[in-house]
């Protein structure tokens, strides 16, 4: 049926049709409005593809924004949801407990679940901001100025402090349960573990920060002695002290004698004294010093880029020689020392040849040579702790001899002759503490932390 404009306006008068435009009018806007909320962009995950699928709904922690758009007021009320997640930047400060449960620093909880993600890779993992403590772990926090407010000169001072820690509680019970925290900087230590770890920790830290703060001094005497027939004349003079590493022999003595036992060696030919010098070092810190030289020898022969000769030797260095670390730490009072004393020793004892025959282009032999080094090594890397008025003496049993001592006469030298093996010696290590720094000036040479022998060829020192 066809309708004229006088029709068509007598229709639109009507209150029924106008009732039916505006019902379908709001209709229309509730489909808009609805779409519009779908699209609205979740805290940072960004917008959803229009027209598509999501591929993942967010976590049920994460809520939709509040009310949607175009919705009634009633209609918004009605359905709040789940609670929101606070931001990575409004998460509360860093608690520092002393008991029960502790809450992880600020920062630490900007992961991907906070955010609404859920990467690929990341089934089974959980996140929570609080710290397991299910061995009653106390979270507490060491004061560490006092000590590392002298050693101005010294990077990471607290790196000492690190160091004996680890050594008097082991390192096992850092990567094992219960969970344990460990962490430095050069103004505090923050330690989350048990009680009973807390209580050798403070004890370690006092010793440091109530200990000595000006620098020591320990007398170190390196000797060698030819043979260990020296021990029928002082064992009378000297205290056995037991010691894990193997072939190592330890002893104590009295600055007395101590003071005998030197003498003795000195009027035997075969002693050398090979150190003789003072350490000074802040408490708890490492001192390092070495003698060492370089030794080449042939190791390759390789094609040389011109044409004769035909081969050309690849030579290499071996470095000789001993270098030694030394690490003391007083207790409060002064009364004991710890040290930890790490030394190396490496020694030639010989270079055997190897004769080759590479080709030639005219198909005769070329003939050279090679060497393969006899190296003889010993190491040692011990703790010990005795009062610190006596003398510690140490024998590392017949071993490779610090420093070898060149013969100016090779054709007398009868060792091939004899079995003898050139280079051995029984080396002792004289180790006392001497005091502070300030009160042993001008006693003897502060030792450097490089120091070499004048009678070593320079050639490959470092």
């Amino acid at each position: 049926m066809i309708y004229g404009w006088n029709e068509m306006r007598n229709l639109l008068s009507q209150k029924r049709f106008v009732g039916g435009i505006v019902g379908l009018v709001l209709l229309i806007n509730l489909a808009l409005s609805g779409s519009v909320q779908a699209q609205v962009a979740l805290p940072g995950v960004g917008s959803l593809p229009s027209g598509g699928a999501v591929a993942s709904p967010p976590p049920a922690a994460v809520s939709l924004p509040s009310p949607a758009v175009g919705l009634p007021p009633g209609m918004a009320s009605a359905n709040p949801g789940p609670a929101s997640v606070p931001s990575a930047a409004g998460m509360p400060a860093p608690v520092v407990t002393t008991a029960g449960t502790a809450a992880l620093p600020t920062g630490g909880m900007a992961t991907d679940q906070l955010r609404g993600r859920n990467p690929a890779g990341s089934a089974g993992m959980s996140s929570s901001n609080q710290l397991p403590s299910t061995a009653g772990q106390q979270w507490r926090t060491y004061d560490l100025r006092p000590y590392t407010g002298y050693l101005t000169q010294h990077d990471q001072p607290q790196q000492a402090i690190v160091d004996w820690v680890l050594r008097e509680t082991g390192t096992d019970v850092w990567f094992s349960s219960p969970l344990g925290i460990l962490n430095a900087d050069r103004d505090r230590l923050t330690v989350y573990h048990t009680q009973e770890m807390h209580e050798v920790i403070a004890n370690m830290v006092d010793r440091f920060v109530a200990g000595e703060k000006d620098p020591q001094v320990m007398h170190l005497r390196v000797m060698t002695v030819g043979s260990p027939s020296w021990r029928s004349q002082s064992h009378m003079l000297m205290q056995h002290v037991n010691v894990d590493s193997p072939g190592v022999q330890a002893w104590l003595l009295s600055k007395e004698n101590a003071a005998l036992v030197m003498s003795q060696l000195r009027q035997r030919s075969d002693t050398r004294q090979i150190q003789a010098m003072d350490l000074v070092t802040h408490n708890g810190q490492t001192q390092k010093l070495a003698s060492t030289r370089g030794r080449n020898y042939v190791r390759n022969i390789r094609k040389a880029p011109t044409g004769w000769p035909p081969y050309e030797p690849e030579t290499g260095e071996i470095q000789e020689g001993y270098q030694l670390a030394i690490s003391p730490l007083l207790s409060v009072d002064k009364r004991e020392i710890d040290c930890v004393i790490k030394a190396e020793i490496d020694q030639v004892d010989k270079l055997v040849p190897v004769d080759l025959q590479l080709p030639l282009p005219n198909g005769q032999a070329y003939r050279t040579r090679i060497d393969v080094p006899q190296v003889v090594s010993w190491r040692l890397h011990e703790r010990f702790r005795w009062p610190s008025d006596m003398v510690l003496l140490l024998s590392c049993g017949v071993i490779a001899s610090p420093e070898r001592v060149g013969n100016p006469l090779p054709f007398l030298n009868l060792n091939s002759l004899t079995g003898t093996t050139a280079g051995r010696a029984d080396a002792l290590m004289f180790i006392s503490y001497g005091g502070r720094a300030a009160q042993n000036i001008g006693s003897a040479p502060v030792a450097p932390l490089i120091s070499t022998s004048p009678n070593l060829d320079t050639r490959g020192r470092f």
